[in-house]
């Protein structure tokens, strides 16, 4: 995986940090939404989004807004002090399996650091914690991971499972089409507005 060109980019910029914060914390209020699919169309600073649940959503970005890509990373890369956010799901075989995993660049090191509930898949969670072991296995890798606390999490990476960290984008990646996740907050009239998207690039869509 590019991670040195991952953290040249957010090293350069505390925006690619604070967007990493919108993107992979807990909701901090009931108005804030996470918003999944493919773009409409981009029409000055409205962003039209058809959203994974079918209906479109109407997007107004906010002055100053930012955008980072994503890129594809490789699990045999992970080692233990690396950072990582993990959506994860209950296995019929007990402890969590991921669904999938960013590495987080170091600069990024601590962002949204906890385990909580997470809205990509019923009964999912997002773990952003240190790795502390990584065992290879037969269907994969299994990372330990300690957060906040003092806390300790086992989960299991199956072979598939998307990978990925941040990346650089333009605006021109912001093409009908292109999968995109947006961290938006509802206003009082039902409007979404948002300061940050994150856009797939290079074929690499984003997974959280």
């Amino acid at each position: 995986m590019n991670l040195k060109l991952a953290q040249a980019l957010c090293g350069a910029s505390a925006a690619a940090a604070f967007l990493a914060i919108a993107v992979l914390s807990p909701a901090q209020a009931a108005e804030n939404v996470r918003v999944r699919g493919t773009i409409v169309g981009l029409d000055g600073s409205t962003l039209t989004v058809k959203t994974r649940e079918g209906p479109n959503a109407m997007l107004m970005l906010k002055p100053g807004w930012k955008m980072a890509g994503v890129a594809k990373a490789s699990l045999e890369d992970i080692k233990p002090g690396d950072f990582v956010g993990i959506a994860s799901l209950p296995t019929s075989a007990g402890g969590d399996g991921a669904v999938e995993v960013l590495v987080f660049p170091p600069a990024m090191k601590g962002t949204g650091e906890g385990s909580y509930p997470w809205d990509l898949k019923p009964k999912s969670t997002m773990t952003n914690a240190t790795v502390t072991n990584a065992v290879m296995g037969v269907d994969g890798r299994t990372l330990d991971l300690s957060y906040s606390g003092g806390k300790e999490k086992k989960i299991a990476i199956p072979d598939g499972v998307p990978i990925v960290t941040f990346g650089p984008a333009t605006e021109a990646d912001l093409k009908p089409g292109a999968t995109v996740f947006v961290p938006a907050q509802r206003g009082d009239d039902g409007a979404l507005a948002a300061g940050f998207v994150v856009v797939g690039t290079n074929g690499v869509d984003p997974p959280m």
